[in-house]
């Protein structure tokens, strides 16, 4: 990821705003029991885990193995944006953790992640979902709109991956859509 901390600051927050905002999201009920869980699993996550920066790329966050969770503060307007990149975000850092293969070069494996980190963060909620389709001055369905905005989610991260074309991305998206989208851990059922 290509990140610039000695930026201006051009739209989205600063990230001295984004780095207070991240401490108020690191205190919500739904990211601090993401973190007691990983916690549980044996992967410690401290505050320096997280880190607001200035993101070259058009990206709301990212997380690196080995490095944490990146929260791009020029992406962002919102204390409920940064809630949500941290939630989507520790997924995967929990799935990292879980997973003894985890491989973020495979496509299916990402895929994976990327549904489970989708759904379970909120990715595709109602009140998310109509905002995009109003902002793009489109028209949504309500009958499975959740789902086919967590596909379209998923295609666009895998496709971004480096080993995934489009046609790998969508061919492991299909193959492990059932299993992923019903493991809800490490909660009892999707929020």
């Amino acid at each position: 990821m290509e990140v610039k901390s000695n930026k201006k600051h051009v739209g989205g927050m600063t990230i001295q705003e984004c780095r207070i905002r991240l401490l108020i999201s690191l205190q919500t009920p739904k990211v601090k029991f993401l973190m007691e869980q990983m916690e549980k699993a044996g992967c410690k996550v401290e505050r320096n885990f997280f880190n607001a920066v200035y993101c070259e790329r058009k990206m709301c966050g990212g997380y690196t193995r080995g490095l944490g969770i990146t929260i791009c503060s020029n992406h962002l307007t919102t204390q409920d944006d940064v809630d949500h990149v941290v939630r989507h975000e520790l997924i995967h850092a929990y799935d990292d953790c879980l997973a003894a293969n985890l491989n973020w070069k495979n496509c299916a494996h990402q895929a994976c992640s990327e549904i489970r980190a989708g759904l379970l963060s909120g990715d595709c909620d109602m009140k998310r979902e109509l905002m995009r389709h109003l902002g793009a001055g489109g028209l949504m369905k309500i009958r499975g709109q959740g789902q086919e905005c967590l596909k379209r989610r998923v295609m666009l991260s895998v496709t971004a991956n480096p080993f995934c074309s489009e046609k790998a991305a969508k061919a492991a998206m299909e193959a492990v859509w059932d299993t992923c989208y019903n493991d809800t851990k490490p909660f009892d059922r999707a929020p």
